[in-house]
């Protein structure tokens, strides 16, 4: 049986036919490949890097299965002594990446691979998919971690989400980002991540009215009453919680927060409020969801709206202002010698690098110097070694490490690049040691 999210058949067919030629030519020298993303999307400021213990996890049980080598046989693909060759790979190499939780901007590679080639060719695919996606929804989840400080933020994107992966990692990349939890369960049981969930409007819909449901549900949940009212109105249901409310605390159970699922969620906010205020029931929130991203959230606090959580879903969990990242996975050297790709409108910088981010006296971010790997810099050096023949260097660093690293770089992260909005790109020099390389790199091409 194949489990797709570790089969190293998940990638492109090309990975396969290249691997074929590299052994059939004997050609197993070092490869060093690097992922960057070439352009930031449209309102991104910066990015988040995520999804890199995947990649180790990935790196690490690389291998394949007989199924797997049986359906390599069987493709009429290959030649009759490839599945034998594929049936001995591992990866050996050394990994080289930024942590997780690492800001980063254009060009900057967040992680590297050095390897017998064949190992790093294989992998670029599954490498891709697995950074691309999580760095995608943690740069947005960001945004909307910077919008609403101090409120409560969880993920509720799993029911829309591209698919049974992509809702998991997104609720492990906005954890990682600053968000509270999430309410998908197996995200949860998995990764450690708190999860949150109330009612649907079916509960309600269920009962032959709001009164029954709202105490059924509160005395089959007394840990965790969180009342969803816009099911019929919204005020009126919160005139409902009023009555409830001291009838289920002389039962021990307390009503966390009310949550608004629709209309004008500025306006039921305020009203519900009130509402919950007069009859001095200061102490339940207010909890609202329903097509929010970091926009909403931005003109909902501007209008003072006085919610003390939000669930995010749709929009976040599928990036869907900026759906993708034009990123690569490109061979940087190989058996010794830097190379480089110079297709129009595509060429990189050659050979093994480092970014070197510095900052003022208060701790801000104030530029980085992408250079190579032996040209030391003034500043912190973000790209540290994570594997080395093939064995991780340090134990898994937590989420919870990886969401403190995420909160500390947004705090120093420059006031304008915090904007929703196009700011004024962050500094990034090229250093001339690199400079220097790709035009000699340059010069040693052959011309055909």
């Amino acid at each position: 049986m194949i489990e797709p999210r570790k089969s190293p058949l998940l990638t492109d067919l090309y990975q396969l036919t290249m691997l074929q030629a590299y052994f059939a030519q004997g050609m197993n020298d070092i490869a060093v490949f690097e992922f960057f993303v070439r352009r930031l999307p449209r309102n991104r400021n910066f990015l988040m890097a995520a999804g890199l213990d995947q990649v180790l996890q990935f790196l690490e049980n690389l291998r394949f299965t007989g199924d797997e080598l049986d359906w390599v046989r069987n493709s009429g693909r290959f030649s009759r002594d490839f599945p034998d060759q594929l049936a001995k790979l591992r990866f050996t190499g050394d990994v080289h990446a930024m942590p997780e939780g690492t800001l980063f901007f254009a060009d900057e590679p967040i992680l590297r691979v050095t390897a017998p080639i064949a190992q790093a060719q294989l992998v670029e695919s599954r490498i891709i998919n697995l950074l691309h996606f999580q760095t995608l929804v943690a740069s947005k989840a960001a945004r909307a971690v910077l919008t609403a400080p101090g409120k409560l933020l969880v993920d509720f994107g799993m029911r829309r989400a591209h698919g049974a992966e992509a809702a998991l990692f997104a609720a492990r990349a906005s954890y990682i980002a600053g968000f509270d939890g999430t309410s998908n369960v197996l995200a949860g049981a998995d990764f450690g991540i708190p999860t949150f969930g109330t009612m649907a409007h079916s509960f309600i819909e269920a009962h032959d009215s709001e009164e029954h449901a709202f105490e059924r549900f509160a005395r089959a949940q007394p840990e965790n009453v969180t009342l969803l009212i816009d099911t019929y109105d919204t005020e009126a249901a919160a005139h409902k919680v009023v009555q409830l409310a001291p009838r289920l605390k002389t039962a021990g159970i307390t009503v966390k927060a009310v949550r608004i699922d629709s209309g004008d969620l500025a306006l039921h906010a305020h009203n519900v409020r009130r509402i919950l205020d007069a009859a001095g029931l200061k102490e339940i929130g207010i909890f609202s969801s329903g097509s929010l991203d970091e926009y909403a959230l931005r003109n909902l606090l501007s209008q003072g709206a006085p919610i003390d959580g939000f669930g995010v879903g749709t929009s976040m969990a599928t990036s869907a202002d900026a759906p993708y990242l034009d990123c690569a996975y490109k061979l940087q050297e190989y058996a010794g010698r830097a190379r480089r790709k110079r297709s129009e409108g595509k060429s990189t910088w050659p050979g093994r690098k480092q970014v070197y981010r510095a900052f003022d006296a208060s701790g801000v971010m104030t530029g980085d110097v992408l250079t190579l790997e032996t040209d030391l810099q003034p500043g912190e050096a973000l790209i540290r070694p994570m594997m080395r023949n093939g064995k991780r260097v340090n134990q898994p660093e937590t989420l919870e490490d990886s969401r403190r690293r995420a909160a500390e770089q947004l705090q120093r992260l420059p006031r304008h690049l915090r904007e929703l909005e196009d700011a004024p790109p962050y500094p990034v020099s090229v250093a001339p040691a690199l400079r220097e390389l790709a035009v000699a790199v340059d010069r040693g091409v052959i011309q055909n």
